[in-house]
């Protein structure tokens, strides 16, 4: 994490609990000639543009206050969207039952990607009921083999 992460991370978490809302994500980084703070809230419940606007003034206050950012940059408050990233055990914990797509960083049975349904996570591994043609089967991730999560749409 960067330190403008860190320091916005420092300062949004009273105010997304205050909300009853949670962090997903904190994104710092420059597209063009501009740079973007991006901050990722959600509930169980989603999350609407009235409680995305309250975060971001409730924010750009702290944010104005401490001044950790040099640079100009655009603040962005929102949800993470239907394919919301799985960073956090909890997150993991959160998403069995759901469709979900995984990548890891050496090959499990010839893949590194993986999109079906997580049917369990124990804290060491993840177990991800994929469709193979007609069949289903399941496959065994090891968690510190993952390299990303996130959940997927099905169509």
């Amino acid at each position: 994490m960067s330190k403008v992460t860190e320091i916005t991370k420092e300062l949004v978490i009273p105010i997304v609990e205050e909300l009853q809302l949670e962090l997903v994500d904190i994104e710092y980084k420059k597209e063009g000639k501009n740079w973007f703070l991006r901050v990722y809230i959600d509930s169980d419940d989603g999350v609407d543009i009235e409680e995305c606007g309250k975060v971001s003034e409730r924010l750009s206050e702290k944010l104005d206050e401490n001044d950790p950012i040099k640079d100009p940059y655009f603040l962005e408050v929102s949800s993470p969207g239907a394919e919301r990233p799985l960073k956090r055990e909890e997150d993991l914990r959160k998403a069995v039952g759901k469709n979900v797509y995984i990548t890891t960083y050496e090959q499990i049975n010839g893949e590194k990607a993986f999109e079906g349904t997580l049917t369990s996570f124990d804290g060491e591994e993840l177990q991800v009921e994929v469709k193979v043609k007609t069949r289903k089967k399941v496959v065994t991730i090891p968690y510190d083999k993952m390299a990303s999560a996130r959940l997927a749409v099905v169509f």
